[in-house]
């Protein structure tokens, strides 16, 4: 397990925030936004920020590269990312990864939670097969650990491992 760990811990790769968006109310359009608050419990303005510890599920971001393979497996040139419902897009970095890391994005530090599964609302959105076009490319899920600014254009860059056991 411990190599897990270290194979983990070499990443050398830096990302970009390519997109952000929040939910001002619960089904409302996602808002496109250029840069935004992180706040103990997730997003300012996001009608999914909770009072810290209350939740695993602070910020939700996809990865560029997935959207690309969603929109290539439902036959479509492009997907909005708003139709996603995630936070934020970034690119050039495995969000998978990520997923076991404190990381730094714009000023903020994150610390990834897990997989951030499609929803059903994903049909509605993208179409038939939508959810399942989703299944495994739905991005990560972060709580916060250090607020901060976050803009379009911003770095992402793993700070190091936090799991006490490492499951890839």
């Amino acid at each position: 397990m411990e190599i897990l760990r270290d194979l983990l811990g070499r990443s050398t790769s830096q990302g970009r925030v390519e997109w952000i968006g929040i939910a001002l109310e619960s089904r409302s359009q996602i808002q496109e936004m250029q840069s935004v608050q992180i706040v103990a419990g997730g997003v300012s303005g996001d009608h999914h920020c909770r009072p810290a510890g209350h939740s695993k599920r602070h910020v939700t971001l996809i990865q560029a590269e997935h959207v690309t393979a969603i929109a290539t497996l439902l036959k479509k040139q492009v997907i909005p990312p708003v139709l996603l419902r995630r936070n934020m897009v970034v690119s050039g970095i495995n969000l998978a990864a990520l997923k076991y890391q404190t990381f730094q994005i714009g000023t903020a530090v994150l610390r990834g939670t897990g997989n951030c599964p499609p929803c059903s609302r994903m049909e509605e959105n993208l179409g038939s097969g939508g959810y399942a076009a989703m299944l495994n490319h739905g991005g990560i899920t972060a709580i916060v650990e250090s607020e901060g600014i976050v803009a379009i254009g911003d770095s992402v860059v793993a700070k190091g491992l936090h799991a006490d056991e490492v499951r890839v």
